[in-house]
């Protein structure tokens, strides 16, 4: 009888090892956002392991951050085929669904109110989609929908330079200001949120421009101030 040859076991390993090195590397580019090469990592883990769903899961953060939704969902889709009784996969089924969630609904119904804009209101629900996908499998507490309707208001209007006082948000959600803070918090520190951020400002000219283009002279004069 002939022995079957050893090295597969090995390679299959080997593969293994090297798809969490990718994951690695992809988590260390999402976290520097490198986007694209965050997602190039993701996607040679996938290629290497198909069958391990924290891949899926990251490939989707990236692709959330990104703007690149449509993605992200067939990601999550393929994460809860490998683990569809898990705590996220419950969560993530709740983003296919047609109709919007109870935070979704509020914070469109109170930002029309205040005579928001319809894109800033547009991009205070993108803020709530990335935010679901990005907490990938740490919990999602939503005891009043109140909320996290006023910290993505509140976020998104800081976001856009509209000014606003916290308190004021409080008392139009009926909410503490303390609660609006806290969540606020969240939103920043898992999101990566700052002044201005693409993701969510809607005004045509952003401030950040004229910063990067600031420091693309800086570069360019420096260069020339080392020239011999």
């Amino acid at each position: 009888m002939t022995e079957k040859p050893e090295s597969a076991p090995v390679r299959t390993e080997k593969q293994r090892q090297a798809a969490k090195d990718y994951e690695k590397k992809g988590l260390r580019a999402y976290q520097e956002w490198d986007i694209d090469e965050a997602v190039e990592c993701f996607q040679k883990a996938i290629h290497l392991v198909s069958d391990e769903p924290n891949y899926l899961l990251g490939l989707a953060r990236v692709l959330a951050r990104s703007g690149d939704f449509d993605r992200a969902l067939r990601a999550l889709a393929d994460f809860i085929r490998l683990e569809p009784d898990s705590p996220p996969a419950n969560r993530f089924e709740a983003l296919f669904a047609s109709g919007m969630d109870e935070v979704e609904a509020l914070l469109t119904d109170k930002m029309t109110d205040a005579g928001i804009c319809l894109e800033q209101i547009g991009a205070a629900i993108q803020m709530w989609l990335e935010y679901r996908i990005t907490l990938g499998h740490n919990p999602l507490t939503v005891r009043k929908p109140e909320t996290w309707a006023a910290a993505l208001d509140y976020t998104v209007r800081k976001v856009n330079l509209r000014p606003v006082k916290r308190r004021e948000i409080a008392a139009f959600y009926d909410i503490s200001e303390r609660a609006v803070q806290e969540h606020h918090d969240a939103l920043v520190q898992e999101l990566d949120v700052m002044p201005c951020d693409y993701r969510y400002f809607t005004n045509q000219e952003n401030p950040l421009d004229k910063l990067v283009e600031a420091a693309e002279m800086l570069e360019q004069l420096e260069a020339r101030f080392q020239e011999p």
